[in-house]
């Protein structure tokens, strides 16, 4: 498989100049010269075989050859409500979300929580996605989103979509989840608080206005666990059909 390249720009005709980070990777790292062949994307959902027509100082200009509508989303659109770990952790957490197929990530600000989602922090979540993306063969960018007061987040989930919330105490299992409501949905909107769990009026909040409480199992879990453990459970069900299985 071809080298995979983010454009920052929308590809809209037959030619594009990278720059940055991007060019320094072509120039540096892989030695591209005129005539080499990757694929580019733009975030907008295709990719492109493209060969490089010219370098230069920093930067590559390359022509694109051809489009290939190549649609690697799923089935289900996936919005990831998650009061961010601390660290490092929040990347590790990105990419695998980006990975699984996750639409768009919501960091969620909490009673309990203990890393604040500063603008700082969201540009890093948001280059971490384009290099998941590049890595996974997505060509559609999870979009990282403003953060939301988690009561906020809870009234602003679409009516139509099956919204879960990730609490040791709920009394749904994921079975009961999966059959009856997933399969059948096009949007699922998750829910994953801080190390300490939501609070009981952030929980009552949520499960008033229709969410339902998923318990995950008797082990403690990390954030980043919990919410990707949520995500995977709920990628698999909409492309596989359990009854059958």
């Amino acid at each position: 498989m071809s080298q995979r390249y983010f454009s920052e720009m929308p590809i809209t005709t037959d030619s594009i100049r990278l720059e940055g980070a991007e060019a320094h990777h072509l120039l540096h790292v892989m030695r591209a010269e005129q005539g080499t062949e990757v694929v580019v994307f733009d975030g907008r959902g295709a990719e492109y075989k493209a060969k490089v027509s010219r370098v230069g100082r920093g930067l590559v200009d390359l022509h694109i050859v051809q489009r290939l509508d190549i649609d690697r989303e799923l089935p289900l659109r996936i919005s990831l409500g998650v009061a961010l770990p601390k660290g490092e952790r929040q990347r590790w957490l990105t990419a695998k979300a980006v990975e699984l197929g996750v639409a768009r990530m919501v960091p969620l600000i909490t009673r309990h929580g203990v890393a604040q989602p500063t603008a700082t922090a969201l540009d890093r979540l948001r280059r971490a996605v384009v290099e998941s993306s590049k890595q996974c063969g997505r060509n559609r960018l999870t979009e990282i989103c403003s953060p939301e007061p988690f009561p906020a987040f809870v009234g602003q989930a679409p009516r139509d979509a099956i919204r879960l919330v990730a609490d040791p105490r709920g009394d749904c299992s994921w079975p009961t989840i999966a059959r009856e409501r997933l399969q059948k949905a096009g949007s699922v909107v998750l829910a994953v608080g801080p190390e300490g769990g939501f609070a009981e009026d952030e929980l009552t909040v949520a499960t008033t206005a229709g969410w339902f409480a998923v318990d995950l199992g008797p082990r403690i879990l990390r954030v980043e666990t919990a919410a990707i453990a949520l995500v995977a459970l709920a990628a698999f069900t909409a492309g596989h059909d359990l009854d059958s299985a």
